[in-house]
């Protein structure tokens, strides 16, 4: 009796321990036991002898490499949401599928956000941090003592009302906030009516108005420094802006000069510019408790990284039945 040869999959990072033993059984895959992230010539090896490459958004999938493949690669099966680290036209040219995990992280980046939300105004994280350090001598509650600023009743304003950006304005409008937002499309009357929520056509003039600002927007050539100084400095001095889209959205310089000189009060970060670095200006401001910084967590949960991996897996084993992957990323689509 003749076995079927497994399809070989490379997987750039590590995955959930369910995951990685699925795709075990169903492939010949090579696992990222240590998590090591996997340099330019380990890719540039593996996409010479793979069927499938599973990278994340920390893998740079750009036309060089994607030329470099053999022949025998016929799947690019992104362990993302977003697309932004592969070029897909270059893949299409060269006769290669690319898929990605849709649809799974909006619930808990959408719970990050409003966890930001927040933590900035009410200084949860510096708070804690003083309690923490063993230097400070804490006498007690006070009625002046670490003063925030209340959310309740006030305005935000969502940067991208796909599904992110709905659940972000769902959390948000049960917390009392008025909903505002900006968007290439205007949202459907029903979800507007459901959120209350004011479209404005003008970023320039939604970014005026607003108390908090949500960034939820993809990252595409249009969207980069979508926050520029300039927009930046539309802002109202006790304004607040979070981000847990992409870095490279807002015109982190800007961003840090604008909270440094007071026309901003603070931000609230899950996403940098230069990741995994992260500006020095950035931490110094979160010592100083005018920014909240997380390392880029905002879907890291157990069941959204495992839902991400299923999602890989009907990936790959739709595409080498046959049959067109159910999340497969078309070329020139932003």
């Amino acid at each position: 009796m003749t076995h079927r040869k497994k399809t070989t999959v490379y997987i750039t990072r590590k995955l959930p321990d369910a995951v990685e033993t699925r795709m075990r059984e169903l492939f010949d895959a090579h696992l990222n036991i240590d998590d090591v992230p996997r340099t330019r010539e380990q890719l540039l090896e593996a996409v010479q002898s793979c069927d499938v490459l599973v990278p994340t958004v920390t893998d740079v999938v750009d036309a060089e490499l994607i030329e470099a493949a053999g022949p025998q690669l016929k799947l690019i099966a992104s362990f993302s949401n977003g697309t932004d680290h592969i070029d897909v036209d270059a893949a299409a040219r060269k006769g290669i599928t690319v898929t990605n995990t849709p649809n799974v992280l909006t619930e808990d980046t959408a719970d990050m956000t409003l966890a930001l939300i927040l933590a900035v105004p009410r200084r949860l994280a510096e708070g804690s941090r003083i309690l923490m350090d063993p230097q400070t001598d804490w006498a007690g509650w006070s009625p002046t003592w670490m003063l925030g600023r209340r959310i309740w009743g006030k305005r935000i304003g969502i940067v991208g009302m796909g599904r992110i950006g709905t659940a972000v304005a769902r959390r948000a409008k049960a917390f009392g906030l008025s909903i505002h937002y900006h968007n290439r499309k205007r949202a459907n009357p029903q979800t507007e009516n459901e959120l209350e929520a004011t479209y404005w056509d003008s970023l320039d003039q939604m970014l005026a108005r607003v108390d908090i600002v949500s960034v939820n927007c993809p990252s595409t050539p249009a969207t980069y420094h979508l926050l520029s100084a300039r927009r930046l400095a539309l802002m109202q001095p006790t304004s607040y802006i979070v981000n847990t889209a992409r870095g490279g959205i807002i015109d982190e310089s800007a961003l840090i000069q604008c909270i440094r000189e007071g026309k901003i009060a603070g931000a609230g970060l899950d996403v940098y510019e230069r990741e995994p670095a992260v500006n020095p200006k950035l931490i110094k401001l979160a010592q100083e408790g005018k920014v909240v910084l997380l390392p880029h967590m905002g879907s890291a949960t157990i069941e959204g990284r495992i839902e991400m991996g299923e999602k890989v897996i009907i990936n790959i084993r739709t595409y080498f039945d046959g049959h067109r992957p159910p999340n497969r990323v078309l070329p020139g689509r932003d």
